[in-house]
């Protein structure tokens, strides 16, 4: 990573007597047996050995933890099939339910024919689910379960969370190796799996939301990471080279087809290959290859997903097209003084920028796309540019998942003393990197070739300069968003180990206080690590027992009645209207049809969803019965838990946010805006319970509980 080197273009004509006594060592070891080239390599291999050992090890003790914990929370092995499906909460339910859809049809092409002509997600509509969502996974896998001889031993759900578990083997296994590559040492990558699980609050969430699209597919960029590090080095072998390519594009490909974020988050990788590209630390033909391995991993998901124009229409084709286009246009980037190529930098970055949001406008309007319009607008207001009275948008906002960083996270991360090893290595290697870069414009090829300028005796190596901008531009995305710090504290751990056991951040360190010898570097790159696997030990092992022995069981009777009433009391082909969320339920639990669903990457669904919704608005009995029957719901679920929400302040409860879209005032004690007003209706999920002429004249009550009011709708117009 740094390292001191001889300056260019200091010319002598004596050579001083340390480099002729280095100069007669080298000739003597020439000249010796191989004796010690030989007893190198034995170490180098049982290093090797024991190093890839322990990775397998902690990967496997960690997916065996992550499932333990799972089954003690849940008592998962012992309730029932409906209260397993119950478990997966909101979308988590949506997706499984694909899985065991797969797994009922007759066929396998029965199975296809079903997702790719699905009726029942959207009600009046048909729709292709694999184009529509990122559910290759749920289908590879009930190919697996059927094809394998496994039936007579493991249930259908078992089989599911034990793959999703398995992969979490996969994903620590693969932080180890990136962190091993970085330092050199294997021990900086067990520190790194250490710190993964003792934060584990913060770095995954796979143990009580198992199908989530994330779980899925961050094991794939964590391996893409993995493997763009060890591109990046220098002096690769060619077939090295070749096979690094191909484990590039297979983990990003995979990426691609597992999550339905994928573009932003490869969006942000290309951000980091465009700053070091930009500023001459990273060889421009890697960088290029990196651009088209993420363009041509995409398209191949787009023409899996039927050409889905969200993929087409994303800001990351936009971006790598503008890149290489622009570098073509600006041949001599990186010539000239400072000023110049200054500069030329920032004119470079305006016609990216610009060609960029053309292409991707251009884009848009041939295909007329509109999925992706609440994302930007969330963005536009969450990072202040005006206020918004979109639903969509302020749905966002108000979710603490979509809210910043809390602070209490650093407290956190700051007790397993990841927080501090990792602020420790960042600005010793930021400081490297400002000052390579800052080199780097400075000393132009013309210079170069004159032998006018010297060489920089700080060298950032490209791999981990990579892995610094994107640890840093990651870290921005965490702390503007919550649900994003799974990316950034799982990279964290690995950059903070990496550089604690690295002799080149401890090199540069004790020369800057003058306490720079050799043995001090090899006593501090082994000791800071194990003293730090010794205090993560001694402070939350015991912790950790006392988690694994406490035992608790799912307990949610008013849903399990709900679902059991619907499988019973309700045809097949009813329609159900009602929350995202529990209609998602609804769908794995009992197979009927929806009005509207938690995939929200669809702009008609969107629009549905918020007419739907309007059953806590302040809407009449007969607006809100055509609504629902324009979608053919047969059946709406009224949940008080939203109807007399408490759990967000005034202003971002359900009802605020519907009662602000329909021009109407806020309940309860607080301002409003002065545009609002009275609505001319009360609140239709509060009303329809006092049984009034008006509304069971719509609705009849057909089943209540404590938590849930369903309500069957009149076929009366």
């Amino acid at each position: 990573m740094i390292s001191i080197r001889q300056r260019k273009g200091v010319k002598t004509t004596e050579v001083p007597e340390d480099n002729a006594a280095r100069e007669a060592n080298v000739k003597l070891e020439n000249k010796l047996p191989s004796d010690g080239c030989a007893s190198r390599r034995l170490w180098k291999l049982l290093s090797f050995t024991v190093g890839g050992t322990v990775a397998l090890c902690i990967g496997l003790l960690t997916s065996v933890y992550l499932a333990t914990l799972h089954e003690n929370d849940l008592w998962f092995s012992n309730i029932k099939e409906v209260e397993r499906e119950i478990s997966f909460r909101t979308e988590c339910g949506l997706y499984y339910s694909y899985y065991k859809q797969m797994l009922q049809a007759p066929t396998l092409m029965q199975g296809f024919h079903g997702l790719i002509y699905d009726n029942k997600t959207e009600s009046m509509r048909t729709i292709n689910l694999l184009q529509r969502m990122n559910i290759y996974q749920e289908v590879f896998l009930s190919i697996l379960y059927r094809v394998l001889p496994i039936q007579k031993y493991l249930e259908p759900v078992y089989f599911y969370i034990y793959t999703l578990f398995g992969l979490q083997a996969i994903y620590v296994t693969a932080l180890y190796v990136t962190s091993w590559l970085l330092s050199g040492t294997w021990l900086s990558g067990l520190l790194a799996a250490f710190w993964y699980v003792t934060n584990r609050i913060d770095t995954t969430r796979v143990e009580f939301t198992i199908p989530l699209r994330e779980n899925w597919a961050l094991p794939f960029f964590a391996i893409q990471i993995a493997a763009i590090t060890y591109f990046l080095r220098p002096n690769l072998q060619p077939l090295s080279e070749r096979l690094t390519l191909l484990a590039i594009f297979i983990s990003t490909f995979l990426f691609s087809l597992t999550w339905q974020f994928n573009q932003f988050m490869m969006l942000m990788q290309a951000l980091v290959l465009f700053t070091l590209d930009s500023l001459d630390m990273l060889p421009a033909v890697k960088a290029t290859w990196l651009y088209g391995i993420q363009m041509t991993g995409l398209l191949l998901v787009c023409i899996l997903q039927f050409f889905n124009s969200m993929i087409l229409g994303s800001l990351l084709i936009s971006f790598n097209l503008s890149v290489l286009i622009a570098r073509k246009l600006q041949k001599n980037l990186k010539t000239g003084s400072f000023l110049n190529r200054l500069g030329k930098l920032l004119l470079h970055l305006f016609a990216v920028l610009c060609l960029t949001l053309f292409l991707n406008s251009i884009i848009k309007k041939i295909l007329n796309l509109k999925s992706d319009e609440h994302i930007f607008k969330f963005l536009k207001a969450k990072f202040g540019f005006g206020a918004t009275r979109d639903f969509d948008a302020n749905l966002y906002l108000c979710e603490e998942a979509f809210g910043l960083l809390p602070f209490n996270t650093f407290g956190r991360l700051s007790d397993t003393l990841l927080f501090y090893a990792y602020i420790f290595v960042l600005s010793i290697t930021v400081m490297a990197a400002l000052a390579v870069a800052f080199h780097n414009l400075s000393d132009s090829k013309s210079q170069q070739s004159t032998g006018q300028s010297g060489k920089c005796t700080i060298i950032l190596k490209p791999e981990t300069a990579y892995n610094l901008i994107h640890t840093i531009l990651f870290g921005f995305l965490a702390l503007s968003t919550m649900r994003m710090k799974y990316l950034w504290t799982s990279h964290m751990c690995v950059f903070a180990s990496f550089g604690l056991c690295s002799p080149e951040i401890w090199e540069l360190l004790l020369k800057s206080i003058h306490l720079y010898n050799p043995k001090r570097i090899c006593i501090m790159r082994y000791s800071v690590p194990i003293l730090i696997l010794l205090y993560l030990c001694y402070k939350f092992w015991p912790g950790m027992m006392d988690e694994l022995s406490e035992l608790r069981e799912f307990y949610d009777p008013d849903t399990v009645e709900l679902m059991n009433w619907i499988n019973s009391n309700t045809p097949r082909k009813a329609v159900f209207a009602g929350s995202m969320q529990l209609l998602a339920g609804v769908k794995l639990c009992t197979g009927r049809t929806l009005t509207n669903h938690p995939h929200y990457e669809d702009n008609s669904l969107r629009e549905r969803t918020k007419a739907v919704y309007q059953i806590y608005a302040k809407r009449s009995p007969e607006d809100v019965h055509a609504l629902l029957r324009s979608f053919g719901a047969d059946y709406v679920i009224l949940e008080d838990s939203i109807c007399y929400e408490r759990r967000h302040q005034r202003g971002c409860r359900l009802r605020d946010l519907l009662d602000v879209a329909n021009g109407h005032m806020m309940d309860g004690p607080g301002e409003n805006d002065p545009d609002l007003k009275l609505a001319g209706h009360p609140r239709f999920c509060e009303e329809i319970k006092r049984n009034l002429p008006p509304y069971t004249a719509y609705f009849t009550r057909v089943f209540q509980n404590k938590t849930f009011h369903v309500y069957k709708l009149s076929r009366n117009k």
